[in-house]
């Protein structure tokens, strides 16, 4: 799978991001995106053919597998690094309606139309809640799927077709729980960055409102 859409966005967003914000890219772009190409990804390419159960019963082998493992964790992780990034192209394709609004109307309608104020600063902060919300989601998500977050060395199974309970081992358990691990610290830290960014747009801007307000009352 191509992520080249992916670090382009992410390069994107970097532009018109704070502080805190550009520390986010970084985190998703470093420790999640190439991490995931570099090395989680390989771990699990043959997570189904390396899952093996004591018994020949044609069938009991899958369903175990679809009970124990409902969705692959590598897909699942995929599909967290896509939808928790997408919210970040709300506040790009408000700055390209600010840019195309001032070609349309040849002339200066805004000091910077990157700049994080008035409608794009809620837009910005509605980006930051979905992200977090999103974040929080794939976590309770992962946790329910797969009983908490551990893979275990053997699972015991008794589904029909099984003709009883068979012993079935998963391959390499240590090292795709580091993995595991590692998606759920990252996500937890981007949660905190996210929160983190939250609060200080909401104090900076009541900071902002608030002086604006005492100077027109002094005046």
């Amino acid at each position: 799978m191509s992520w080249a859409f992916l670090r382009d966005l992410l390069s994107g967003v970097n532009k018109y991001s704070t502080g805190i914000g550009r520390i986010w890219v970084a985190v998703v772009f470093m420790f999640r995106l190439l991490v995931y190409v570099a090395a989680a990804e390989n771990i699990w390419k043959q997570e189904h053919d390396e899952f093996e159960c004591n018994i020949n019963q044609p069938g009991c082998e899958n369903v175990c597998f679809d009970h124990f493992f409902p969705v692959s964790h590598i897909r699942l992780w995929a599909l967290q690094l896509i939808m928790v990034s997408t919210p970040s192209l709300l506040v790009v394709f408000h700055v390209a309606y600010r840019e195309n609004r001032e070609k349309h109307h040849k002339q200066k309608l805004y000091k910077n139309p990157g700049k994080i104020d008035g409608g794009l600063l809620c837009t910005y902060l509605i980006s930051l809640i979905l992200k977090t919300g999103l974040e929080i989601v794939f976590l309770v998500l992962f946790y329910k799927l797969y009983n908490g977050f551990k893979i275990p060395r053997l699972v015991k199974c008794d589904i029909k077709p099984c003709p009883s309970t068979v012993d079935c081992y998963i391959s390499k358990p240590t090292e795709k729980m580091i993995f595991l691990y590692f998606l759920v610290a990252t996500s937890c830290l981007c949660i905190v960055l996210n929160l983190s960014e939250l609060s200080y747009l909401i104090f900076k801007y009541s900071i902002k409102c608030y002086l604006k307000r005492h100077v027109k009352k002094r005046q």
